[in-house]
């Protein structure tokens, strides 16, 4: 706890970090590298953050040397307004997140010591505030932390260094069915989500294959939204005005669509996927699109050639990774 009661302060440094100010070669600058409080000056490219470190209660000053941390320094991968906006989110809207998700999300950006670009490599793990690990990711001569691509590097602080990259990382810190419950019960969003993917799979009892267990396998899996289900319930000439609508359907073909969304791999972020096939626990082999704007897209077999759009990329649970789709990915029922 003292170290998140610390750690609290680290973000209000990285509420508006300034890439211009940073690279400036003015000699006040040289001769003596300010705090990242200081480098955290007011720029409306990180206004979100700033919102988001306000409301979180993550707020502070980073003026200060760390100290839980031999070297006195914090390093913190900073999003930018863009990778606010690709959740739907801007200073204004913050408040369809929860506080206390809001602030270990914040955190899940800081870590202790001070990280340079010429540590970060493709493989190597960093360990963030709250004690989830972050993987760094090499793709076309880009380097990712999880799925979130870093824009600029080495931002010097007389106490740290800041990164600044293009989307939020999220680590929900459970396993997936924890995760989608949290979302379903509206821990994460002011508002339930993921609502139909939890009762479907608590119909086809698959909470035991989803859920962690002592060595169990890590997955990649493409969770349809609510919306998703209440468009697959349209098609299908049905109504589902609320999750139980959804054991209409056959229990065995509910499971054949659920599998279908699985992929016994290692779990993989967005950056660590490729165009081409994908073959998932169960149903048919899934499309994916080409790697853009730290994106793909995905399509099942019996969709009909529509690709479902990812709304939540790249989070990370303790027992895969789960892209969040708009989409239900239909095999060839």
């Amino acid at each position: 706890m003292k170290n998140l009661y610390t750690l609290k302060y680290a973000l209000m440094s990285v509420l508006a970090i300034s890439l211009l100010y940073a690279c400036e070669s003015n000699s006040s600058y040289e001769d003596e590298a300010p705090s990242i409080a200081n480098i955290a000056v007011s720029n409306p490219n990180f206004s979100t953050l700033e919102a988001a470190a306000v409301l979180g209660n993550v707020a502070v000053t980073l003026s200060n040397s760390n100290p839980n941390d031999p070297s006195g320094d914090y390093t913190v991968f900073a999003p930018t307004n863009d990778a606010f906006g690709r959740l739907g989110l801007n200073e204004n809207t913050l408040g369809v997140l929860q506080p206390a998700f809001l602030t270990n999300t914040l955190l899940y950006h800081v870590s202790n010591g001070n990280l340079r670009s010429d540590a970060i490599m493709d493989g190597v793990a960093s360990t963030s505030a709250i004690g989830v690990d972050r993987r760094f990711v090499s793709r076309d001569g880009d380097l990712y932390i999880n799925g979130s691509k870093i824009l600029a590097t080495d931002i010097m602080a007389s106490n740290g260094t800041v990164h600044a990259i293009d989307k939020v990382m999220i680590a929900t810190g459970v396993d997936i069915v924890q995760s989608a419950i949290a979302l379903q019960s509206a821990n994460v969003f002011t508002t339930p989500e993921l609502s139909y993917l939890v009762e479907a799979v608590v119909y086809t009892n698959l909470v035991g294959a989803l859920s962690a267990s002592e060595g169990s396998p890590s997955f990649t899996v493409f969770a349809p939204s609510d919306q998703a289900f209440i468009d697959l319930g349209a098609a299908l000439g049905l109504t589902f005005n609320e999750p139980a609508d959804i054991r209409q359907l056959p229990v065995d073909v509910v499971t054949t669509v659920l599998l279908n969304h699985v992929v016994a791999n290692n779990g993989k972020f967005t950056c660590e996927m490729n165009q081409g096939s994908i073959t998932p626990l169960g149903g048919d082999a899934l499309t994916l699109g080409a790697f853009e704007n730290g994106t793909i897209t995905v399509s099942g077999a019996g969709s009909g050639g529509e690709v479902a759009n990812m709304l939540i990329p790249d989070v990370q649970t303790t027992n895969g990774i789960v892209h969040v789709i708009d989409r239900v990915l239909l095999p060839n029922l």
